[in-house]
């Protein structure tokens, strides 16, 4: 184990936070994440000093795969919002957390960065005729911040449809003519 476990550790701890947190909320023990990843809660606490570390870890995971994913010259704005929708049907207890700590300096940096995706893509969508030129990056973030909760706030059996629906009316909004 020491020190060269460190980052094993650290991934171990949040792919189980993300099950751990799909399965039983937001508020689970956390040490069931522990015992879930297969480590101490002494490493735990040492990765992750509280459960909103924890929440972030995860979310910064996400926007690596959708900045990943929106870097190809062929991203869309209707494929982000896919990769978005996907991300919140896994990751519902943690939308909930960061939304109900924006103010959190942790989350505002999320958020940051979540704007210069969005941004670049923007930029990418209106050049291509695809984005009307009057819709804002702001207005995107909205729309996926709305996606994301919706689809937080549905009860599990309708969260893939009224993911569809959501992304059929963003779609619609910001639709060039």
């Amino acid at each position: 184990m020491g020190p060269k476990a460190g980052p094993a550790n650290r991934r171990a701890l949040i792919a189980a936070a993300r099950e751990v947190f799909h399965d039983e909320g937001f508020g689970a023990p956390l040490s069931a994440v522990a015992k879930r990843a297969g480590v101490g809660q002494g490493s735990l606490y040492r990765h992750f000093p509280d459960r909103m570390a924890l929440a972030v870890a995860v979310f910064d995971e996400n926007l690596a795969q959708a900045e990943e994913r929106m870097d190809a010259p062929d991203a869309t704005l209707d494929a982000f919002f896919d990769v978005i929708s996907a991300q919140a049907l896994g990751s519902t207890a943690m939308i909930e957390a960061i939304a109900s700590h924006r103010d959190d300096e942790r989350a505002v940096v999320l958020s940051t960065r979540l704007g210069r995706i969005v941004e670049h893509l923007r930029e990418r969508e209106v050049a291509a005729g695809r984005v009307a030129a009057h819709v804002t990056a702001d207005d995107i973030v909205v729309g996926v911040s709305m996606l994301g909760l919706v689809v937080a706030q549905a009860p599990e059996a309708d969260r893939e449809r009224v993911s569809a629906q959501a992304r059929a009316i963003l779609h619609a909004a910001f639709a060039a003519s």
